[in-house]
């Protein structure tokens, strides 16, 4: 089964942390969407898997396209691969954009799932942040949604943000448990180049918080999330039971996904493939780069995508497909996490504890094949 994401790179206005490949020249958008058309016309044979198990539309600002539009690109893949199996169509959606009207036409198509970018409930974070909704707005999204019947809600947190500690963080965490979305993602901020945050840093306007901060904010996200009853499956993910994100869990586990839209990413279990038009070049014609995985790629991507998740490595699968030389030296290599604490064996699998994922990086890194 394969998954088959749409990229809208547009935004209203560009958020401070944001350094997704994105542009705010909404004049383009009708033109970019014809265009995606286009490519899925163009790429429908790069997939070995025919079979579409997920649909996501993300960015950028996916809301920004109308709900019709939205359901025209479902329905011309739905001409192209077998999407009989679809269990999950996604879309991306900033909270003023869920009006009364937006919801009513969203209905009227096949997405069933929505996944709102409120990033924070406190005003002044969000100012910040240079998002362009209230804490209010992003209650009553979620609430509208409810209201229309929308029965898989996921919300985007963000923590680690300087000035904005552990009471701030507390506050949107409750309101997140208040409003009782199936899935939260937490995000840690991480400061990127070529991002509004990044200049800040570099005049000094702003820092990244401490070691000891971070770790106290994500503990704090995993306790409060779940004891509340929310499973943390992946490094900054929790769901309810049965609500796990289909689509995104398709990345973790090495699946085949066809990515449209400028700025999209690509992989057919041999080719990974991407795109970084400006826009109005990807309108007029589409060009792509792509990298060859060799084996070592590919046993240190089941390492990075498996170590995230809570299941962690089942290493019979591993020793089957990468041998036994390799499940040895991965295990001497973890001698020392599992020694700590931070790596746990058990039976036929090799896991990070879910409340340890933040060091989670380091680990995977320190297992590298290199």
């Amino acid at each position: 089964m394969a998954g088959l994401y749409f990229h809208i790179p547009f935004c209203r206005r560009i958020c401070a942390y944001c350094d997704f490949f994105r542009s705010a020249e909404l004049k383009w958008l009708p033109a970019a969407v014809q265009a995606m058309h286009t490519e899925m016309d163009e790429q429908r044979d790069f997939l070995c898997d025919s079979n579409i198990r997920t649909i996501y539309f993300g960015g950028g600002t996916p809301s920004l396209v109308e709900p019709s539009q939205v359901q025209l690109l479902i329905d011309h893949a739905a001409r192209l691969w077998d999407c009989s199996q679809v269990g999950e169509i996604t879309l991306e959606a900033n909270p003023d954009d869920i009006t009364p009207e937006y919801v009513e036409a969203l209905r009227s198509t096949d997405v069933n799932r929505v996944s709102l970018g409120v990033q924070s409930f406190d005003d002044e974070e969000l100012r910040f942040m240079n998002r362009r909704h209230s804490a209010a707005d992003a209650v009553a999204a979620v609430r509208r949604l409810q209201d229309a019947g929308i029965e898989n809600i996921t919300i985007d947190l963000i923590f680690g943000v300087d000035g904005f500690g552990e009471q701030v963080l507390e506050r949107s965490l409750a309101q997140a448990l208040e409003l009782d979305v199936q899935h939260v993602s937490a995000y840690h901020l991480t400061i990127e180049q070529n991002t509004a945050f990044h200049r800040r840093l570099e005049r000094g306007q702003m820092r990244i918080v401490a070691e000891e901060q971070s770790e106290r904010e994500y503990a704090l996200v995993h306790r409060r999330l779940t004891e509340a009853g929310y499973e943390h499956y992946e490094v900054s993910n929790f769901a309810r039971e049965g609500y796990r994100a289909q689509h995104n869990s398709s990345y973790w586990h090495g699946e085949e996904y066809l990515g449209i839209g400028t700025g999209a990413h690509s992989f057919n279990g041999r080719v990974r493939r991407w795109s970084q038009q400006p826009v109005a070049e990807y309108i007029a014609e589409r060009r792509y780069e792509e990298e060859l995985l060799s084996e070592q790629d590919h046993r240190n991507e089941w390492v990075m995508t498996a170590l995230r998740c809570a299941e962690g490595i089942d290493l019979e699968a591993f020793e089957s497909r990468f041998g036994a030389v390799a499940k040895e030296q991965i295990l001497q290599a973890a001698k020392l996490w599992i020694a700590q604490g931070d790596v746990v064996v058990s039976e036929r699998r090799m896991r990070i504890p879910t409340e340890r994922f933040l060091i989670s990086d380091a680990v995977i890194e320190s297992l590298f094949e290199v």
